[in-house]
């Protein structure tokens, strides 16, 4: 499945490059510069050239750990003495409770009840103050509440700051890997496919930006259809791509910079968790396993690709992905 992206014709305001250099001067020393490698593994599997940027190796696991200490970074001294709060199920979470400790910054971190148990006990360890809702909207609701009494938020996506400290990927790929034709990016909300896509796009021009999504999760893609942000159900078990929405900034990033987005399902994202590990040797989420059945969409139109592929997160339990491939019936040998 595919959705071709529509080129933007009115005048928007996008980051540039300058923005993203700048992230990388700020967040150095805090963060990982994560191992850009030619994966010998996935080549022989895919058929073509295989180089990964194992971001999962990132602080907190996921590059999420970028956008949360740039923004950290930035706050004037009355907004870190009153706190900041974070909505998420997920990375963000945990990349802005983590951050928010190291730096000494009270955090409240609101979630829905569905949120992982580990997710939730990984928060708590940092000394967060966790709030569960019974929803994500009642979640928004409290975080608007928490807002109004003093606390900043600080967005997974809908920020210039995080989004082009999420570009600082795209900057690492570009310096370290080797020839590419293309890069696949997960995508959620659209912070990382679009920091990514500033980058590259300014560093190595000639170079194809996929976007993947999951079934269930296709708030980009129904953006693209719609040409505005859409609230979109979910239903993806990849819940690190289940945005409820993007916004105006990511959309806008991925119209001007991304060449089109792929949708995979569940199943096949399991798989390719299971393919990561099995044949790339790391252990990642389904986030990123989706990226392995959209590489061989990229291949069967580009045969001759020289892939690139962004290994956003490693924060899924063992458990919880033996659990899924149950569920779909998913093995090593293929979606049954």
């Amino acid at each position: 499945m595919g959705a071709q992206t529509p080129r933007v014709s009115s005048a928007r305001t996008l980051i540039g490059l300058d923005a993203v250099e700048a992230a990388a001067r700020d967040i150095a020393g805090h963060v990982v510069r994560t191992p850009t490698v030619a994966s010998a593994g996935l080549s022989a599997l895919l058929g073509a050239p295989v180089t990964a940027k194992l971001e999962l190796l990132q602080r907190t696991g996921s590059f999420k750990a970028r956008g949360a200490t740039a923004k950290l970074l930035a706050l004037t001294a009355a907004q870190r003495t009153a706190g900041v709060v974070a909505v998420s199920g997920g990375n963000h979470a945990i990349a802005v409770a983590d951050t928010a400790a190291a730096l000494g910054i009270a955090a409240t971190v609101v979630m829905p009840e569905s949120a992982s148990s580990s997710t939730v006990a990984a928060c708590r360890a940092t000394g967060a103050d966790v709030r569960l809702t019974p929803d994500i909207a009642a979640a928004f609701a409290l975080v608007d509440e928490l807002r109004a009494v003093g606390l900043t938020l600080v967005h997974p996506f809908d920020d210039p700051l995080v989004l082009a400290a999420q570009g600082t990927v795209g900057l690492e790929l570009a310096e370290d890997a080797g020839e590419l034709t293309d890069v696949l990016v997960s995508v959620g909300g659209g912070g990382l496919v679009g920091g990514v896509a500033t980058a590259l796009r300014a560093l190595r021009p000639g170079v194809r930006i996929w976007g993947v999504e999951t079934v269930g999760a296709e708030a980009m893609s129904a953006a693209l259809a719609a040409g505005a942000p859409q609230r979109v159900p979910l239903s993806s078990i990849v819940v690190s791509l289940s945005a409820p929405s993007v916004s105006e900034l990511t959309l806008a990033h991925v119209q001007a910079l991304v060449h089109e987005l792929l949708v995979v399902t569940d199943a096949e994202a399991v798989r390719g968790t299971l393919e990561l590990a099995a044949h790339g040797k790391v252990w990642a989420e389904p986030a990123a396993g989706c990226l392995l059945p959209a590489a061989r969409l990229v291949l069967q139109r580009h045969p001759d690709a020289r892939l690139g592929l962004v290994v956003c997160g490693g924060n899924a339990t063992v458990a919880d992905v033996v659990a899924w491939a149950a569920r779909f019936g998913v093995g090593l040998s293929g979606v049954t």
